[in-house]
C-alpha cells in the first residue's frame, strides 16, 4: 500500500515539474488556420489574397520561385511581380477550395529546422478524407511568415518554381510575360 506521504511527495514533484512549454509558432498557426478556413469557406481569390498578404513571405517565395531568373526582375518590376505571385497563389487556393471542401483542421507539433519552424497539421475534408500539411515558417520582421506548405508531401513553392521557371525558359529568359500573366 502506498503511504499518504508518498502520494503527496509524487504530487509535489509533478506540480513542481514545469509543463512543457508550447512553441510560440503554434499560437500563430491557430490564427493562420482560422484565417485560411474562413477564406476557404468564402472560396474567393480576394479572401485568399488577404490571408496571403497577411501571412506569407511573398517576396521570399517569389524570389525562390524564379530560381536563376530572379535577377532578371528589374527593381521597377519587383512590386508588380510580387503582387502577381500573391495573386497566383490566391487563385490556386480559391480553385482548390471548390474541389476539396474542408470540414476542419488540427494543428500538431512544431519542430525547429535550422532557422525555420516546421508545423505539422492535418486537414479533414467533408467527405471524410484527410491529409497532412507541413507548414514552413520563418521569423521575419518581428513575426512569423509562411515560406512553404507541403501538402500530401508536395512542396507548393517547389511546384510553383517549376511552373514559373518553365514559363520563363519558354520566353528565352524574359520575365516580363510572366509578370503580365501573373497579374491577369
Amino acid at each position: 500500500m502506498i503511504s499518504r506521504r508518498t502520494v503527496l511527495g509524487l504530487l509535489a514533484i509533478t506540480l513542481a515539474t514545469p509543463a512543457r512549454a508550447e512553441h510560440p509558432s503554434l499560437s500563430y498557426m491557430r490564427s493562420l488556420g482560422k484565417d485560411m478556413l474562413a477564406a476557404h469557406r468564402q472560396g474567393t481569390v480576394s479572401a485568399f489574397m488577404r490571408v496571403i498578404q497577411r501571412h506569407a513571405d511573398v517576396p521570399g517565395i517569389g524570389a525562390y520561385s524564379l530560381g536563376d531568373y530572379n535577377d532578371k526582375v528589374g527593381s521597377g518590376q519587383r512590386a508588380r511581380y510580387n503582387h502577381g505571385v500573391a495573386n497566383f497563389m490566391a487563385r490556386y487556393f480559391a480553385e482548390q477550395s471548390h474541389i476539396f471542401t474542408v470540414a476542419k483542421y488540427d494543428i500538431g507539433e512544431a519542430t525547429v529546422d535550422g532557422d525555420d519552424i516546421l508545423v505539422n497539421s492535418r486537414v479533414y475534408l467533408m467527405d471524410g478524407q484527410s491529409y497532412a500539411v507541413i507548414w514552413r515558417l520563418h521569423w521575419k520582421g518581428g513575426r512569423y511568415r509562411v515560406t512553404d506548405a507541403k501538402v500530401m508531401g508536395i512542396s507548393l513553392t517547389y511546384m510553383q518554381r517549376g511552373i514559373f521557371t518553365r514559363f520563363v525558359a519558354k520566353q528565352n529568359g524574359n520575365v516580363g510575360p510572366l509578370i503580365v500573366a501573373l497579374n491577369r
